[in-house]
């Protein structure tokens, strides 16, 4: 692996070599361990951050801390992506919830114009973490609506409406 983590889309590493770390980490290997959660960061980061906004390095400590603890539980090494999401999504959520927001604007990654990735994370600040999570897993990730369901753990049509209230308050409040 070459260039720093941030760099690279964790996604894109051979399938057989990140199964491989999966493996060696959940016999203990703290290498493969510390490899694994470098490669999966990245990745973590960009899920939690439209989520829980300001707080969302907080809610990426939690995700790789559950991801941790919880590694040996996996039993599909090439479901790692999928598994790393829902535990991401619901961290973000959680922390998002349980704090109030700061009030200076959160990071994010510019990769093109840095005034609308300003006025875009303005409009997501104003928006639920509920409905910040289907927009990112949506809109982001482009799960459909089963998938988001099942990762929300909520039924279809909550996914349904939710995302139809997230797109109406994000459409009002990016014209406010």
């Amino acid at each position: 692996m070459s260039g720093p983590p941030e760099d690279r889309d964790p996604r894109r590493i051979d399938p057989d070599r990140l199964a491989d770390l999966v493996r060696a980490a959940q016999r203990g290997d703290m290498l493969a361990v510390d490899e694994l959660l470098t490669a999966i960061t990245p990745y973590v980061r960009a899920l939690c951050g439209p989520i829980a906004l300001d707080l969302g390095p907080d809610a990426v400590q939690e995700t790789l801390i559950a991801v941790f603890g919880h590694l040996r539980r996996l039993r599909d090494p090439r479901a790692l992506f999928g598994w790393v999401r829902v535990i991401a999504v619901r961290e973000a959520v959680k922390v998002a919830r349980s704090r109030p927001v700061a009030a200076e604007l959160p990071e994010l990654p510019a990769p093109g114009d840095v005034e609308l990735a300003v006025d875009v994370a303005d409009v997501l600040r104003r928006l639920s973490p509920q409905h910040r999570a289907i927009l990112v897993l949506r809109d982001l990730e482009g799960l459909d609506e089963q998938h988001a369901a099942r990762l929300l753990d909520v039924p279809v049509g909550t996914v349904k409406s939710r995302l139809a209230r997230a797109r109406a308050s994000f459409r009002r409040e990016w014209r406010a």
